[in-house]
């Protein structure tokens, strides 16, 4: 079928594209040391290319142009339309003449004040790094270790910091929090390749990931900057090239697992004065929790140091550190720690959201109810928070977050109430409270209701351990 008759046909498209990664996922597996060498035509198969520039359009980012100012709206409303986009894309790609350009580079400001670097790539280099993925995911997966927990399908935050709980109410108290320096921009690209030619060895796959990775940078002055290591964060690419990189951090600590051949191993080991160690790693962000002493979590500066090292990287020092699971620490935004159970004298390992993660919520809702917003009617003011709360707390539902959920409702009521306050200051508060307020004294306009974060329910997450299955039908393999 032709690009035109899979855009009218989704299903089909993507019916054919999931029939074939589950083969290739199934190769792969079947096959440790197999080096795929006939791929380069699945990038530009008309099914692959239509799901990608599908995936592409659907992201929320498909309205931000790359140094062509393209969007994906703009493209659509051309005369060629979508199909003769597509169509050029896939005869550049087959005539091995498509060329990535520079992506177009934002700063994006982090919650430690700091800047973080994006690159927006353009929307022909989006479909086709889409394409890429959709080839390359299914292979890679294979090799994927369970403690790797970002950007990969089917997996979720929940599940590493469930991982965490589990392993630290199982004698792993500290814990080596790890911080990976400028981990997208540091990555140097002959070591990155020399893993991805591991298992391709499709030469005009691996020319294409290299084209990627030096397509350059173009900033705000209108310069161009050469790449010479890194991928760029924003690309669709990226996560996967991350994870295939730092899968080396993966390997080393499974390797380490592997020496004790079952848990009686294991116990004797850490009798005899020995440790044992787990990694939960979630893209560039990890934790090695560690079954010994301090002074053992501690000699693992050097161990990750010498590790990442030939990658390119290097821990950031002012994060890294070595904490107690009495004392706690933050991940993925919770706060983990072991505390006494309330009217008891039994202790758990429970997860709170962090403290930053809430400034940084409080921080959206007094942005929303600033006295700039004031010509914008209510209840668009109320759809608008219930986005930004509902979110947030839906992602924290799975800790306890019932008191942090109490005062959110509390700080969203006194913003409301100030943001209408300084709206109606002359009618005053009578008029504000029989006009918008209901009996239960909650915010209500045209039959818009505020978001009450406190009415969400907390329910304990299910651990999934080593049984995460694929989208491809077959189970991971356990370490």
């Amino acid at each position: 079928m032709n690009i035109g008759d899979l855009l009218a046909r989704p299903l089909v498209a993507e019916r054919r594209v999931l029939e074939m990664q589950t083969k290739l996922h199934r190769w792969s597996v079947a096959d440790a040391g197999r080096r795929f060498d006939d791929l380069f035509n699945l990038v530009a198969d008309p099914a692959f290319l239509v799901m990608a520039w599908t995936r592409v359009r659907e992201n929320k980012g498909s309205r931000t142009a790359g140094v062509d100012w393209q969007t994906a709206h703009s493209i659509e409303a051309s005369a060629a339309g979508v199909v003769g986009f597509l169509e050029q894309v896939r005869a550049q790609v087959k005539a091995r003449a498509f060329v990535p350009v520079p992506v177009r580079q934002r700063m994006i400001p982090k919650a430690s004040g700091k800047l973080r670097k994006l690159g927006i790539p353009t929307i022909a280099d989006r479909v086709v790094q889409a394409s890429l993925k959709l080839v390359l995911e299914p292979i890679f997966e294979a090799d994927f270790l369970p403690c790797s927990y970002g950007f990969r399908p089917e997996r979720r935050c929940q599940d590493a910091i469930e991982e965490i709980r589990y392993l630290a109410a199982r004698s792993y108290e500290w814990v080596f929090e790890g911080d990976i320096a400028a981990c997208f921009d540091e990555i140097d690209h002959a070591a990155l390749l020399d893993r991805v030619r591991r298992r391709i060895a499709d030469r005009r796959v691996l020319t294409l990931v290299k084209a990627f990775l030096k397509a350059g940078v173009l900033n705000a002055l209108g310069h161009v900057r050469g790449s010479h290591a890194g991928t760029p964060q924003g690309g669709i690419l990226s996560p996967l090239l991350a994870n295939i990189a730092l899968s080396a951090l993966d390997e080393h600590f499974a390797e380490l697992w592997q020496r004790h051949r079952n848990p009686t191993a294991r116990k004797d080991h850490r009798r005899r004065g020995g440790a044992t160690y787990r990694l939960v790693r979630y893209a560039d962000d990890f934790v090695v929790m560690v079954s010994g002493t301090r002074e053992q979590a501690m000699s693992l500066w050097d161990e990750v140091a010498a590790i990442i090292a030939p990658l390119g990287l290097r821990l950031a020092p002012e994060k890294t550190r070595v904490v107690g699971i009495n004392e706690g620490f933050d991940f993925l935004g919770f706060r983990i720690r072991r505390d006494r159970q309330r009217g008891s004298d039994r202790y758990f390992i429970y997860t709170y959201p962090a403290r930053n993660t809430l400034t940084s919520v409080k921080a959206k809702i007094k942005a929303v109810t600033q006295t700039q917003t004031l010509d914008r009617p209510l209840d668009e003011i109320l759809k608008h928070l219930g986005t930004i709360v509902r979110g947030w707390t839906l992602y924290f539902r799975h800790s306890s977050a019932s008191v942090t959920f109490a005062y959110l409702r509390y700080y969203l009521w006194k913003r409301v109430v100030v943001w209408l306050r300084r709206r109606h200051a002359k009618p005053g508060w009578k008029y504000i409270r029989r006009q918008y307020f209901n009996q239960d004294w909650w915010p209500e306009w045209n039959g818009i209701r505020l978001f009450d974060p406190s009415t969400v329910k907390i329910h304990r997450y299910r651990y999934r351990g080593t049984k995460i299955p694929t989208p491809w039908g077959t189970r991971p393999a356990t370490t």
